[in-house]
Parts: structure tokens; C-alpha cells; sequence
């Protein structure tokens, strides 16, 4: 099927920075395009839909994401990241449990099912430790707990959350960093680029003031992020990696939505991230 027949669609309820270069790049390449915003989305399950032959997942919201694409696959659409990959890596736990179980490294992880027996997790971690949120993104409710007493308040608070979800609680030894983590982009298998996010916070989320800069890849860089990405089934992926004092590499989270400005503003020219995500959608359309 050559390009100039197929029809692709991007998934997005808020079109920003990367959803506008992905939509300029395949206008470049000629392909019929449309974005497609999942508020105004219903799909009839089993049932073929007319419209685009493979979609992009770009929509913000986690589970409108998750959904989206497990409907749009029911009536034959081709989704890049899939809905497997997208419940994979919307869930902390979920994530974590795939990376140990492939035996690629990342930091030690409990999963308490209540706040009574995280308190007892974190006794056997030590402290400082990490609880974040089952789901969430941009260091959003990432709590650093240096002791009991801040630990137990934390606890307490989700306790009170009328949310079940909230009640479980992902704990995580800290790894100790320099002040910086690593993103790499991985995109059909391929890293593509890699950037260090430099932060004064401990948390080195873009999101929250981070500064991005270009990160040399190597092989051992690319070789993990390649095979996480790989694990939780994203082809496109950013694979974010802390590195210790010692120069050991460990994965922190694998993003299947990934936002990629401040990637591409610290490679320049020499990388077209928007163009490799619109190759890699082509490609999967005519296979």
C-alpha cells in the first residue's frame, strides 16, 4: 500500500508542541491525516470502523488513552503504542513488575496494599524512600519520605482519599543520583536520542522546571532502554534511567505517551523525532 492511499489518524484532545510536529510531518510525507479527539470518540465493539488504517495514541489522559485504543483495535484499527503497552506503562506497578521479571534493572519496589502496610515496608526500606501514585505523570504526588513521622502523615492522608486506588500504595527505595536523570527516546526498536533533565529539586520532571540537555547515547544507555521499551511492549517509548554514583545504570519509568520538545530542542537538526514517529506509524499502517 503506498503512502498517498493510506489514512492515519492522531489521537489527541489537546494538540501542543509534539501533536503539531507528528500532524506537519506526515503532511510532509504526503498521508492523508486527521486528528481524531477521543472526547467525541465511540466505537462500536467488534464492528469495523471506517476512517484511519493505524492511529497514534497521543491523547494526555491515561485511561481515556487506555480506552481509546482497546476501542479503537476492537473494530480493527492499528494503535501505536497498543492498549497492552499503554496499561503496561500508565501503571507503576505494572511497570515494575515487567522490568523484574525480564531481569533489567530498577530500583526496589513494594506494592502495599494498604497505607497501614506501607508504613511497615518502608521500616524494612529505610528511609529516605519514594511513594508515588499507581498512576500519574510529571512528578505529580511523588513524595520523597525522610522518616516515620513524615512517612505516617503522608499515609494518613492517602488513608483519608476517597479513592480505593489511593489506598494502595507504591513504595520505592530512593536510588541515590547526581542532579540529573536520563530520558531516552526510543522509537521501532531504535534510540533515537537521549537527553539529561538537571534539576536543584530532587524530582527532575521537564514538567516542574527541569532543564534538558543533550546526553551522549552509548551502548549501554541504548541497549537498556532499547530492552525496556521492549519489555512493556511500547515501539515508541521514553525510557527514563537514573545512573548512581557508581555509574550503574537502573530504569525509572517507561512513558508511552511521550513528550519529546525538550529532546528535540537539544539535538537541534541533528535528529527529527516527529519525522521518525511519523516513519514508524506509515510503516505499520502498510504492513
Amino acid at each position: 500500500m503506498s503512502s498517498a492511499t493510506l489514512r492515519l489518524g492522531v489521537l489527541a484532545s489537546r494538540v501542543r508542541f509534539e501533536e503539531k510536529a507528528i500532524l506537519t510531518a506526515l503532511e510532509r510525507r504526503g498521508v492523508a491525516c486527521e486528528q481524531i479527539d477521543p472526547r467525541s470518540l465511540s466505537v462500536r465493539a467488534g464492528v469495523p470502523r471506517p476512517g484511519p488504517q493505524a492511529v497514534l495514541n497521543r491523547e494526555i489522559g491515561h485511561y481515556r488513552a487506555l480506552y481509546a485504543a482497546s476501542a479503537l483495535e476492537s473494530a480493527g484499527v492499528r494503535v501505536l503504542n497498543s492498549a497492552a503497552a499503554a496499561a503496561v506503562c500508565g501503571d507503576k506497578w505494572q511497570t515494575s513488575a515487567a522490568l523484574v521479571a525480564q531481569g533489567l534493572p530498577t530500583p526496589e519496589t513494594t506494592l502495599a496494599l494498604t497505607p497501614e502496610a506501607a508504613l511497615e515496608a518502608l521500616e524494612e526500606f529505610g528511609y529516605p524512600a519514594v511513594l508515588k501514585p499507581l498512576v500519574g505523570s510529571w512528578g505529580r504526588l511523588v513524595t520523597r519520605v525522610t522518616g516515620p513521622e513524615m512517612a505516617a502523615a503522608v499515609l494518613e492522608h492517602l488513608a483519608a482519599m476517597p479513592s480505593p486506588q489511593s489506598h494502595i500504595v507504591y513504595v520505592q527505595r530512593e536510588v541515590p543520583k547526581p542532579d540529573r536523570d536520563i530520558r531516552v527516546l526510543v522509537v521501532g526498536g531504535r534510540a533515537v536520542g537521549a537527553t539529561y533533565r538537571r534539576s536543584d529539586q530532587w524530582r527532575t520532571n521537564v514538567a516542574r522546571g527541569a532543564v534538558s540537555e543533550r546526553c551522549p547515547l552509548d551502548s549501554d544507555l541504548t541497549g537498556l532502554a532499547v530492552s525496556a521499551a521492549g519489555t512493556v511492549g511500547a515501539q515508541i517509548a521514553g525510557v527514563d534511567l537514573l545512573q548512581d554514583p557508581d555509574g550503574r545504570l537502573t530504569v525509572l519509568e517507561v512513558n508511552d505517551r511521550v513528550e519529546f520538545r525538550g529532546l528535540q530542542q537539544s539535538h537541534g537538526t541533528d535528529i527529527d523525532v516527529a519525522q521518525s514517529m511519523a516513519e514508524l506509524l506509515i510503516k505499520e499502517a502498510q504492513a
